[in-house]
């Protein structure tokens, strides 16, 4: 199962009206849960050096840094810090910094506020969970967007400044949708989904990856219920409507094909990785189709299954079974 490498809002009206599924799920009580982030604004930090060997200290400070998030910098280690320096001294990019400051907003109240109300349904459901801690940094672009393991999340602001950037990350343009802010605390949940999604090793086949991606979107949206599934799957609202009101035909096309236990890799990838659209179907079905439609199977085995919980779902590895009991061939939800 491929994720992402890297790597809230009320739901609007439309979003309801096509949702993948009706929200069937329970609040839990989490007034009790006490989960208490530690974040660090890096970025001020690196921001307030004045020579290449002040950027270095602050390298050697945070170690981590170089091994964790600036992986593929343009840049060998040694030279890092030289090229960090040139780089703050960037008249444009100073600029830049202080529009992702305005962009982003308050990072307590817009991400680690929303990261702590999931974080305290993930340790609800998983007591044994604990938080990791959260750094905050802007590099114009030289680490990654994000790093995401269970005790640390370096989360690279300048990548995240959304369609008014006057810089934005260097990807295609359908990617580029997710790169906003609203899109970082889904992410990083469906990337910590990774460590309780339990999966058979021995089943290589399309439907394996399906039905693992539409556990992990299932799980954001146990953890943070109010969030739009746009901002979970990375579809556009009005993809999400195009797909939600075309899946007999996308699911005709998948039978039709045989492509439910579809095991080369090569033909697996048309429809489960990221694309402009999906052309084997249609200009008009989007890219990684197979993972929505791996969570739209999940959503209906939910609520066939009301009895199961997420952690019970997150422990099923059998994908045949999910895709069964669902019952699900194309069909839209009933009207109840």
């Amino acid at each position: 199962m491929v994720y992402f490498k890297n790597i809230i809002l009320l739901f609007l009206l439309a979003a309801l009206s096509f949702s993948c599924k009706p929200d069937h799920r329970s609040e839990p009580d989490i007034s009790d849960i006490n989960i208490n982030i530690v974040s660090e604004n890096l970025d001020q930090e690196l921001f307030a050096c004045k020579s290449v060997t002040e950027v270095q200290n602050f390298l050697n400070k945070h170690s981590h840094l170089q091994k964790y998030y600036f992986t593929e910098a343009p840049v060998e280690s040694p030279q890092l810090a030289g090229y960090l320096f040139s780089v703050l001294q960037n008249p444009d990019f100073q600029s830049f910094r202080g529009e992702l400051d305005s962009l982003i907003g308050d990072r307590k109240a817009g991400i680690v506020d929303s990261l702590s109300n999931a974080f305290k349904r993930i340790k609800h459901y998983y007591p044994a969970f604990q938080a990791p801690k959260v750094e905050f940094i802007v590099t114009g672009f030289t680490g990654s967007d994000l790093y995401i393991s269970d005790s640390l999340i370096i989360i690279g602001l300048d990548y995240f400044g959304g369609p008014e950037a006057r810089y934005r990350p260097d990807v295609f343009d359908y990617q580029l949708r997710r790169y906003q802010k609203a899109y970082i605390v889904p992410s990083i949940v469906f990337f910590l989904s990774n460590k309780y999604n339990r999966t058979d090793p021995g089943d290589p086949t399309l439907l394996g990856d399906m039905i693992g991606y539409g556990k992990g979107y299932e799980f954001v949206k146990f953890m943070l219920p109010h969030t739009p599934d746009s901002f979970i799957i990375g579809y556009s609202e009005a993809d999400l409507k195009k797909t939600y009101n075309s899946q007999q035909n996308i699911w005709g096309y998948f039978i039709a094909s045989k492509l439910l236990y579809e095991k080369n890799v090569l033909q697996k990838r048309k429809f489960i990785e990221e694309r402009p659209f999906t052309t084997e179907i249609g200009e008009k079905v989007p890219g990684a189709i197979a993972r929505w439609v791996g969570w739209r199977i999940v959503g209906m085995f939910m609520d066939k299954n009301p009895e199961v919980s997420i952690v019970e779902l997150m422990e099923i590895d059998n994908a045949s079974r999910i895709l069964q009991e669902s019952g699900y061939s194309g069909q839209p939800d009933e009207v109840e």
